[in-house]
C-alpha cells in the first residue's frame, strides 16, 4: 500500500511549470461561482478587463475553486457542509468526475494544487471527533483519495498553496456538525490558528490567537511572493468589543495586528470575506457585511478604503491589479490605490474569486 509520505514526498521541490492549458479558454485571470436571474449556478472565467470568457454550468452552489496550475481545469468545492466537489474541464465545458467526500467529513469550500498539478488537497470537518483534515486526492488516478492528514486545528477553512510549495491553512476554531447544520457549537473554547505544512502534512510552523482574539475565527488567507501571509477574520463575540479584522503573517515571528480606528473598523460589521495579494509588499481584503473593501500593508499598516456594496470577491490579476466581484455582477479593478467599475453583468457573484496569477 502506498504511504502518504511516499505519494506526496518531493512535491515541494517540483518545477513549477507555466500555464499553457488556460490560454485555450481566453486568458482568465480569475475564477467565480455565479448565479443567472433564473436561477441557474455556474462557474464562470474572468479575464483582466472582467468579461467572462467562459462559463460551466453547476447542479449545485459552489463556494470557492481551486484551479489547477497548468491545465484549463478546475475543482469547484461545496459550501459548508456540503459533501461534494466538481472537477470542471473548462477547455470542453464538461464535468469530468464529482469527488464525494469520504463517511465522517464533509468540505469546507477550498481546497489547493500541488505545486506541479498532481495532487489536490482539500479542507474537511472530521465531524463526529471535531477536528480539522486535509483531505488527498491524485489526480493522475481519477482524482483517486489517497489519504489525509489533521489540518492542525478546528474548522480549516482556507488552504493556499504558499510559493516554496508549502500549504497555509487556515484553521477557524468553529466546530460544527451537519446533523445541527451551521450552528456553532464551541463559541466558549473555540481558538483559531495559522497552520503551515509541507505536503507531505509535517507541520513547520503555526500560530495560535491571542486570548484578546480568542473569538475572532480565521477563514481567509492570501500570500506574497516572500511567503508572508494577510490574514482576514470573522468575529464571533459581542459586536461593539471587535477585535482587529486583519493581521499579516511572517513565518517565525507570528502575527502582526493592522490597527484601525474605532469607527472603521466597526463599519466592517466584525467581517472580512476574502482577502488577495497585491504586488510584492500589500494585501487587499473584503468586508461583503460592511460593504467595504481596503489595502493593507505587508508591514500591518492600514491603505485606502473604498465603498462597495455586497463586495466579496477579491482576486490578483497581475503585479499591480486585482479583480473585485460583487453580488450584483458588477466587476471592479483595485490598481494603483484606486477601484473603479471594470464591467457589469448580470450574474451574483459568489463569495470568491480565484486567481489564475499564482
Amino acid at each position: 500500500m502506498t504511504t502518504r509520505r511516499a505519494v506526496l514526498g518531493g512535491l515541494a521541490a517540483s518545477a513549477f511549470l507555466p500555464k499553457t492549458g488556460w490560454s485555450q479558454v481566453g486568458e482568465p485571470v480569475a475564477l467565480s461561482a455565479a448565479q443567472r436571474p433564473d436561477g441557474a449556478l455556474s462557474l464562470v472565467g474572468l479575464d483582466a478587463q472582467g468579461t467572462i470568457v467562459f462559463e460551466i454550468p453547476l447542479s449545485a452552489r459552489g463556494h470557492a475553486a481551486a484551479a489547477h496550475p497548468t491545465e484549463a481545469e478546475a475543482v469547484a468545492i461545496a459550501r459548508r457542509p456540503g459533501r461534494f466537489a466538481v472537477v470542471l474541464d473548462c477547455a470542453e465545458g464538461r464535468v469530468r468526475t464529482t469527488l464525494e467526500a469520504p463517511d465522517g467529513r464533509h468540505f469546507y469550500g477550498h481546497a489547493a494544487f500541488s505545486r506541479d498539478g498532481k495532487y489536490l488537497f482539500t479542507t474537511e470537518n472530521a465531524f463526529e471527533k471535531g477536528e480539522g483534515r486535509v483531505g488527498i486526492w491524485d489526480r493522475s488516478a481519477g482524482f483517486e483519495r489517497v489519504g489525509e492528514v489533521s489540518s492542525g486545528g478546528i474548522g480549516p477553512h482556507e488552504i493556499i498553496r504558499l510559493p516554496d510549495g508549502a500549504f497555509a491553512i487556515a484553521n477557524g476554531g468553529i466546530r460544527t456538525h451537519p446533523a445541527t447544520g451551521r450552528d456553532k457549537l464551541n463559541l466558549e473554547t473555540m481558538r483559531a490558528n495559522l497552520t503551515v505544512m509541507t505536503p507531505d502534512g509535517e507541520i513547520t510552523d503555526q500560530k495560535q490567537l491571542p486570548e484578546l482574539h480568542q473569538l475572532n475565527s480565521l477563514r481567509h488567507i492570501a500570500a506574497l511572493p516572500d511567503g508572508r501571509i494577510g490574514c482576514g477574520f470573522q468575529w464571533q463575540g459581542d459586536p461593539f468589543e471587535v477585535p482587529a479584522l486583519l493581521a499579516v503573517f511572517e513565518k517565525g515571528k507570528g502575527l502582526a495586528f493592522v490597527d484601525m480606528d474605532e469607527p472603521d473598523l466597526r463599519s466592517l460589521n466584525a467581517y472580512i470575506g476574502s482577502v488577495a495579494a497585491i504586488g510584492l509588499d500589500g494585501f487587499i481584503a473584503s468586508s461583503p457585511r460592511g460593504g467595504k473593501v481596503m489595502a493593507f500593508g505587508a508591514d500591518g499598516s492600514l491603505g485606502k478604503s473604498f465603498s462597495a456594496s455586497d463586495v466579496c470577491g477579491v482576486a490578483s490579476s497581475a503585479k499591480t491589479q486585482t479583480l473585485v466581484t460583487d453580488g450584483s455582477g458588477q466587476v471592479y479593478v483595485f490598481e494603483r490605490q484606486n477601484l473603479a467599475r471594470l464591467a457589469q453583468h448580470d450574474r451574483a457573484f459568489d463569495n470568491h474569486l480565484v486567481s489564475l496569477n499564482s
